[in-house]
C-alpha cells in the first residue's frame, strides 16, 4: 500500500520535480568518463579466477573517476585480489544516461563474447529520475537480466539498488524526497525481478557521507567508487561462501 502512495503523490507533485530538475540540469556540468582503456586485470595469472564485467549507465563507465583505475569496475577487482589473492579481469561497459531498456537493447549486444564469471549491473538511477513507470521498468531491467544470463549463462548475476536520494548533495531537498519515492518504487520492483530471474541484489550503499560524491554532486567520487566496490566485492564473495554452505550440506546427505 506504501508504494502505492509513493506513486501517487509523487505523481502528484511532479511539476515541483520538472521545475527543480531543469533548474539543476542548467547548472550542472555535464561529466565525462575517465580517458583510457575500459578492461584490465589485477593479479599476475595468465587464466584469471574471476572474469567480472560491469555493465550499465554512466556509473558504470566511470563518470566521476579521475582515472580508469579509480572507476567500478577495476576498484572491485583490486579487493577480490586483495581479499583472496586471485587475479581479476574486468570490463566496463557503461554508457551515460542509459535507462535499463538501452542497456538491454544496445549495450549488451554489442559486447565481446568473453567468459564472464561474475557481472554487476549498475542501472535503474536514470529509469528513477526520468519518471518511469513500475511497469516499464519491470519490462526493461527485466527484460535486462533475461538478455545477460542468455549471453553469459555460466556467469553469477549482481544488482546494485540505488542509494538514498536524499544523501545526494546535488539535490534540493524537495527534488530529493520526490526522487526517493521513485526510487523506493524501483528498488522494490528490482529486488522482486532479481529473486525472479537468477540475480542477487547487493545491500543498499550507505551514501551519508558526502565526500563519496564528485564535485557534480550526483555522481561518485574516487572515494564513492572505492567503498562501492568494496561492498560489490563483499557481497561476491559471501555469496560465494553461501553457495559453498549448501554445496556441501547437499554433498552430505
Amino acid at each position: 500500500m506504501k508504494y502505492l502512495c509513493y506513486g501517487i503523490a509523487s505523481w502528484l507533485i511532479l511539476p515541483v520535480a520538472l521545475f527543480q530538475g531543469l533548474r539543476l540540469r542548467a547548472r550542472t556540468p555535464r561529466l565525462a568518463p575517465p580517458a583510457g582503456r575500459p578492461f584490465g586485470q589485477v593479479g599476475s595469472s595468465p587464466q584469471p579466477d574471476y572474469n567480472l564485467l560491469v555493465i550499465g549507465d554512466s556509473s558504470a563507465a566511470g563518470v566521476g573517476a579521475d582515472s580508469v583505475e579509480a572507476t567500478i569496475g577495476c576498484q572491485i577487482a583490486h579487493s577480490l585480489h586483495a581479499a583472496t589473492g586471485s587475479t581479476v579481469a574486468w570490463r566496463n561497459a557503461g554508457s551515460n544516461s542509459a535507462i535499463s531498456e538501452q542497456v538491454r537493447d544496445h549495450v549488451v549486444p554489442n559486447l565481446e563474447r568473453l567468459p564472464y564469471s561474475h557481472i554487476v549491473l549498475a542501472v535503474g538511477t536514470n529509469d528513477m529520475k526520468n519518471f518511469l513507470t513500475a511497469k516499464r521498468f519491470k519490462r526493461g531491467f527485466g527484460g535486462l537480466l533475461y538478455a545477460v544470463k542468455a549471453r553469459w549463462p555460466e556467469a553469477k548475476i549482481f544488482w546494485s539498488p540505488m542509494i538514498d536520494m536524499r544523501n545526494v548533495p546535488a539535490f534540493p531537498a524537495a527534488l530529493a524526497a520526490i526522487l526517493e519515492m521513485r526510487g523506493r518504487i524501483i528498488n522494490r520492483m528490482g529486488r522482486q525481478l532479481c529473486q525472479e530471474r537468477y540475480a542477487t541484489v547487493a545491500p543498499q550503499l550507505d551514501s551519508s557521507n558526502p565526500l563519496g560524491f564528485s564535485h557534480d554532486g550526483f555522481h561518485a567520487s574516487v572515494a564513492g567508487y572505492q567503498h562501492w566496490a568494496q561492498l560489490l566485492a563483499r557481497t561476491i564473495l559471501e555469496h560465494e561462501d553461501h553457495r559453498d554452505t549448501v554445496e556441501d550440506a547437499r554433498a552430505a546427505e
